[in-house]
Order: C-alpha cells, then structure tokens, then sequence
C-alpha cells in the first residue's frame, strides 16, 4: 500500500471549530499550510482570520451548542468547497467553579459546549461525508481532566470525560466511512497562559510535566494532521495523548524537595 505525503491535505476540506482563535486557530493555518481548504466559526465575527502562504480560512458565525446552527455549518462549508473531509471540534473550555455551588445554568452551558455541541456537529458532518467516496474523518479535542480531575473543574472534566466515551462510540457506528479520534490535551502555552499558570506564563508548572515544558498550540495541530492523514487510516476509536507524558505524581515532587524517605519497616 502507498503511504502517500502525510501532509499533502490539497483537495481536501476541514472544519475548526472555535478556529478564530487560540488553539483552534493554530491548527487551521496548519491545515491551510498543508493545502487544505478551511472553514472556521464563532459566534462573532474575527477581526483576523487564519492564515498562511496567503491563503485564508473562511467564516462562518455559528453557536455550534445549537444543532440547527451546526447543520448550516457544514452546509456552508459543503456549499462552498463542494465537500467535507475533516472535523475537527476543537470548540470548548470552562472557568472554574465550586462544585459545591455553581448554578445549574452554568453546568448546563458547560456541558452543551464541551460536550453536547461536539455531537451536534458530528453528526452533520457525517451525514456529508458517508455520502463520499474517501468517507471522513472526526477529531474531538479533549482534556486531561477527563482523566484526571482537578478542584473546580467537576462539568468540566465531566463533559470532557463524556466526550472521549462519545468518541468511542461514534467510532464503532460510523467506521469504516468515517473515522472518529480523540486528543488528550495536557497544559497548553496560549496567550492566556499567565492567567491560568501564574506570572511565569507555565514556566514552573512546566516542572510537573516529564516533558518539562508546557504543550504549545502547534503540538495539538500536528497530531490532528497525523490523524487526518493517510498514515493514521486504520487509526479509530483512539485516544492519542498530547500531554508531555502526564504529571509527575505529587510523591516524587514531594521526595525531589524533601530528599528520600527514611526507610521504615512497618
């Protein structure tokens, strides 16, 4: 079997949710930088939109937690570039709150973001690409607290655990037509990383990530380009992990500043 250029994406057509911006807008250019065409969307409309090689990504303002707005997403982008090859619902993010007493309108807003609104776009996209011969491929961009909960996070993390459970699930009902994957995402180095990690911008919350540096939004736009590719074509139903390997557990950073611990025999 020929292997084909992993990054040869000319042809084809992509969707970025939550691409105007951050994270999201790294792996459109990536996209665009690979000779995809791309199509991104907000509910504003972008003072910039992605670019790179003077080529541009399109717009639509969409609130992708409403399913008829999803739907109209992908018809735009169907309508305009003739097709549909790659999701990828990148949209999603919550501030902290207390568990204890967050309102239910916010736990509803969350999940409907970061979980509800994947599937809401997930599944028009698959109805445009079951119909095509080269079928397609959905990416869900995911959290580590999926995995690994943190204080404040409770819908977060809960909304994100459901939607690596919806990816496998997509995976089993939509192959071999369309492909549905997973990324882990660790900490991440954005604009906003002082206001998440401190003045030092992730500098010393870097030091609990064996890699011993924060992820940068280009790391997650190359595993999305892997798992669009020709290389990943038997890759489904995955959860790849982009997190520099995890956190080091809070034991050995205990023993890294206290020394060993004595021996004892009880």
């Amino acid at each position: 079997m020929e292997l084909g250029n992993p990054i040869d994406f000319n042809g084809r057509v992509a969707i970025v949710t939550g691409g105007t911006q951050g994270i999201g807008a790294v792996i459109a250019e990536a996209f665009l930088a690979a000779g995809a065409e791309v199509m991104v969307c907000a509910r504003t409309t972008p003072a910039a939109l992605p670019s790179s090689g003077g080529r541009h990504a399109a717009f639509h303002p969409t609130d992708v937690r409403d399913p008829a707005a999803a739907a109209r997403l992908v018809a735009a982008t169907a309508e305009e570039f003739g097709r549909l090859d790659i999701l990828v619902n990148n949209a999603g993010g919550s501030p902290d709150a207390d568990a204890a007493t967050v309102s239910p309108r916010f736990v509803e807003k969350v999940v409907a973001l970061n979980l509800l609104a994947p599937f809401y776009v997930a599944q028009a996209a698959n109805l445009a690409m079951r119909e095509q011969p080269e079928g397609g491929c959905v990416i869900n961009i995911g959290s580590v607290s999926a995995h690994a909960p943190q204080p404040g996070t409770a819908a977060y993390s809960a909304a994100k655990a459901g939607l690596l459970g919806l990816t496998r699930a997509l995976a089993l009902e939509w192959a071999p037509k369309v492909r549905v994957n997973h990324i882990t995402a660790g900490l991440i180095r954005t604009a906003s990383a002082a206001e998440l990690y401190g003045e030092d911008s992730g500098a010393t919350v870097a030091g609990i990530v064996p890699m011993r540096r924060l992820a940068v939004p280009a790391d997650v736009a190359h595993a999305c380009l892997w798992l669009a590719g020709p290389h990943s074509s038997y890759v489904n139903g995955a959860d790849l992990a982009v997190h520099g390997g995890g956190e080091i557990p809070a034991r050995d950073l205990a023993r890294r500043n206290t020394g060993p611990a004595p021996f004892s025999s009880t």
